[in-house]
């Protein structure tokens, strides 16, 4: 998931404390005798899912390159190297496929990954540290983030423009203007 916000420095590389890899989609179920599998898709990118594309499956990121790729109802249908028949295919079933946060593709300004933003510390426009960024929940409208302060205490920050004044990257910093409840 991305977000826009003014930003002070380019995305898409991993930085310190980023993970190493992010789940793209996770394999549900064979189709046909081939070798095809679906992949229930958790990007934002699906159109980067092609042919020739290095994955990583599961929990020891098992790598395999993308053999091949189609359109299947509202997910995907893709074919991976060395896996010839349904067999195979169905001991990959239930696996999360992964890509590398490297090959993440660049965002725009102003625009985040959510795993960039959570653990961000955020502060307020007089520096007073109200917390971390715990966890963001995603909804219809517009993302809200969950800080967290050191007692434990949840503060939710609707992610408009409004209220995230700017975002640095580099000192992992989120400065905010909180709305005033009444």
């Amino acid at each position: 998931m991305v977000r826009h916000f003014k930003r002070m420095k380019k995305s898409g590389s991993p930085e310190k404390g980023e993970p190493e890899y992010i789940l793209i989609g996770k394999l549900q179920r064979t189709h046909g005798v081939t070798g095809e599998i679906v992949l229930g898709i958790q990007t934002d990118f699906p159109e980067r899912i092609t042919s020739g594309k290095t994955v990583f499956l599961g929990n020891n990121y098992q790598p395999f390159k993308i053999t091949g790729t189609r359109p299947f109802n509202n997910n995907m249908l893709i074919t991976l190297e060395g896996i010839k028949n349904r067999e195979e295919a169905a001991e990959l079933t239930n696996l999360e496929m992964f890509v590398l946060t490297k090959d993440l593709p660049e965002l725009a300004d102003g625009r985040y990954y959510h795993h960039q933003l959570i653990g961000m510390k955020v502060v307020d426009d007089n520096e007073r540290v109200l917390g971390i960024v715990r966890d963001i929940i995603v909804t219809g409208a517009n993302d809200v983030y969950i800080i967290q302060d050191d007692k434990g205490i949840e503060l939710l920050l609707p992610a408009v423009d409004s209220v995230i004044v700017e975002v640095n990257l580099k000192t992992r910093t989120m400065r905010v203007k909180p709305p005033e409840w009444e």
